[in-house]
């Protein structure tokens, strides 16, 4: 006979896996958070996620800070960004950052967001790789889009910073200093981060 405290813990598993979220030493992870789906009319496919750093995985954590709930605080040495949430808690997102001469910190807000957006180099961007002329005028949205999914526009007290917390077709590059100064993130975590973040919402990038 099954003791009532091992039918408790069946249940109890069960009812964690139809919620969509599973219990692991350090977080909460998302079960099929990096699921092929399709959005907004485009198909993104499924990330290999054997081949993706756990740590950077979505996850929810301890965290204590000040900031208010639904500040974003981007860690670019250990590569996470937090969502504050209610109740010393956050929302964890592994990150690709700028490279070396590429880095930058300080605060800054969401002036606005978009999804599926066009992507336009800015011309210093141009000048080091002529090849990116063509998108002068911008590139359409699209899987191969280098801003993913979902942007994130972060604005100061100057107007438009040129930065973006944005989403990326190379899931490989999440943990790796690879942008342009931009952090990027797996195109399924740009749209739970998108969702969730507000326009306004203070930004800390260290």
């Amino acid at each position: 006979m099954i003791s009532r405290r091992l039918a408790l813990g069946v249940a109890l598993s069960m009812m964690t896996a139809l919620a969509g979220c599973s219990s692991i030493s350090g977080g909460t992870f998302f079960v099929n958070a990096y699921g092929a789906r399709t959005d907004g009319g485009f198909k993104l496919p499924a990330i290999p996620t054997s081949k993706v750093d756990r740590k950077y995985q979505r996850q929810k954590v301890r965290y204590d800070t000040k900031e208010a709930p639904g500040t974003i605080i981007v860690d670019t040495g250990n590569r996470f960004l937090y969502l504050v949430l209610p109740g010393g808690e956050a929302m964890r997102y592994g990150i690709g950052v700028g490279r070396e001469g590429f880095e930058w910190s300080g605060t800054a807000r969401i002036g606005w967001k978009r999804e599926w957006p066009t992507w336009t180099p800015p011309k210093e961007m141009i000048a080091r790789d002529p090849k990116l002329a063509k998108y002068a005028g911008g590139m359409d949205p699209g899987i191969n889009n280098p801003l993913g999914a979902r942007a994130l526009y972060l604005t100061n007290k100057g107007g438009d910073t040129g930065y973006r917390l944005h989403g990326s077709p190379e899931w490989w590059s999440i943990g790796n200093a690879m942008s342009s100064g931009c952090i990027r993130l797996i195109n399924q975590d740009i749209i739970d981060l998108y969702d969730r973040a507000q326009t306004g919402a203070k930004v800390i990038v260290m």
